[in-house]
C-alpha cells in the first residue's frame, strides 16, 4: 500500500476507536520510515525488512502494554502490516508475505522496486483500485458530514 494510504487508515481507526489518532498514525508510518531509508542506501536488498518484520512484536508488545499511547503506536505498527499483506495477497504474490519473517525468512524473488517505480508497477492492480475505494469513501464521509454540519449551522443562525 502507499504511504498516504497507512495514514490515513490510522486516522480512520483512531475515529472509530478510543486509540489516540496521532499515536495510530506514529505506528503506522514506523515501518516506512524505518525501511525506506535503509533500502534507498543499501543497508538492506528489501523495502520490507526490520520495520515490517512481525518479529518486532517483542518490542510492540511491552509497548502495548504500557498504556494507551503505547498501544496506540503498536496497534498502527500492526495495522501497518495487516495492509501490506492485504497488498500482496490482493496482487498476487501471497508469497512475499514472509516479509512478516524477516530476517529468518525473504521472498525468494521479492518485488525489490524504488518508490518511483514502484508505483507504476502498482497503478491498475487490484490492491490499487481497494485504496481507490478507500480514498473515495473517505471523501464521501467527510462531504456527508461536512453538509450535515453546514445544515446544522444553518439552523442556528438567527436571522
Amino acid at each position: 500500500m502507499l504511504f498516504p494510504t497507512h495514514l490515513l487508515a490510522a486516522a480512520l481507526l483512531g475515529r472509530v476507536s478510543r486509540l489516540s489518532p496521532l499515536w495510530l498514525v506514529v505506528g503506522t508510518a514506523f515501518p516506512d520510515v524505518v525501511d525506506r531509508p535503509l533500502a534507498s542506501v543499501g543497508v538492506t536488498a528489501l523495502y520490507h525488512s526490520i520495520g515490517h518484520s512481525a518479529l518486532l512484536v517483542v518490542v510492540a508488545l511491552p509497548l502495548a502494554l504500557s498504556g494507551r499511547t503505547g498501544l496506540s503506536a503498536a496497534a498502527g505498527w500492526a495495522l501497518h502490516l495487516l495492509l501490506d499483506t492485504v497488498h500482496v495477497v490482493l496482487n498476487g504474490r501471497p508469497g512475499d508475505a514472509v516479509f512478516l519473517l524477516w530476517p529468518v525468512l525473504t521472498p525468494t524473488d521479492p518485488l525489490a522496486l524504488p518508490p518511483g517505480s514502484f508505483f507504476v508497477y502498482y497503478l491498475w492492480s487490484p490492491s490499487f483500485f481497494l485504496e481507490v475505494a478507500l480514498w473515495l469513501t473517505t471523501a464521501g464521509l467527510l462531504a456527508r458530514h461536512a453538509t450535515r454540519e453546514g445544515r446544522a449551522g444553518s439552523r442556528d443562525r438567527v436571522d
